[in-house]
């Protein structure tokens, strides 16, 4: 009976479960401990890597497909045996990259293009005589989602009405931009600028003095970019 389980295991399956039937107490128990010590042990690939129990190397599995013994497949197998060649094939991948063009650059003294889009620092404008574009219609402090834009404004000899305080709390900015699109005379934009890190927290409570020297800074990019999306406003 372990021959014919050692040659057709299908078949040993059948012949155990027969015998177990039939047989019982101390019988069937020798019988299948007979069994179990004439079978094979399993192949490496069949057993779980983290298993630690010795049962588990005597496990059957009958739907097992054997090893392909013919000369290609074991002259394979010698090679990733012998020769190492994964380890080859993955080193010469790593050096095909040191002949292509990297894809960093050498931050920050290069730096990548901006989209038009981009949102960065905040500024106010001016136009191009000199006087302030906001109007105090306070859209922005409105639209503001978190609550970061404080203004305060009052009206001037003229008649017009113009801002004496505008505030910007950056720590509680989210960057969305609605108050650029709520603007109706683009005064307050993001520009292109996002190198402003600091040191305290009271340097991002940017006033309205910070913002237009903002404006007056980057005021060239800002309305390069205002120009080029003109046409999806």
């Amino acid at each position: 009976m372990a021959a014919s389980v050692g040659s057709a295991p299908a078949r040993a399956v059948n012949i155990i479960h027969g015998v177990t039937v039939k047989c019982t107490g101390m019988a069937a128990l020798r019988l299948v401990c007979a069994i179990s010590k004439a079978a094979r042990p399993l192949p490496g690939f069949l057993v779980r890597p983290l298993s630690l129990s010795a049962t588990a190397h005597s496990y059957k599995y009958v739907n097992a497909l054997d090893e392909n013994m013919d000369l290609k497949a074991v002259t394979d197998r010698a090679a990733q045996t012998l020769m190492w060649t994964e380890l080859f094939r993955g080193l010469a991948m790593t050096l095909s990259y040191l002949f292509r063009e990297p894809a960093t650059i050498n931050y920050p003294f290069e730096k990548g293009p901006l989209s038009p889009r981009f949102r960065g620092e905040h500024a106010l404008r001016r136009y191009p005589s000199g006087e302030e574009r906001c109007i105090a219609c306070k859209l922005c402090e409105a639209v503001c989602p978190a609550q970061a834009i404080t203004i305060e404004a009052e009206a001037r000899a003229d008649g017009s009405r113009r801002t004496t305080r505008y505030d910007i709390d950056m720590t509680k900015c989210i960057y969305c931009g609605f108050c650029q699109e709520a603007c109706p005379v683009d005064a307050i934009v993001e520009g292109p600028n996002f190198e402003y890190s600091t040191e305290t927290h009271e340097e991002l409570l940017y006033n309205k003095e910070k913002l237009l020297n903002n404006g007056d800074k980057w005021e060239a990019e800002i309305a390069s970019n205002l120009q080029a999306d003109f046409l999806y406003r």
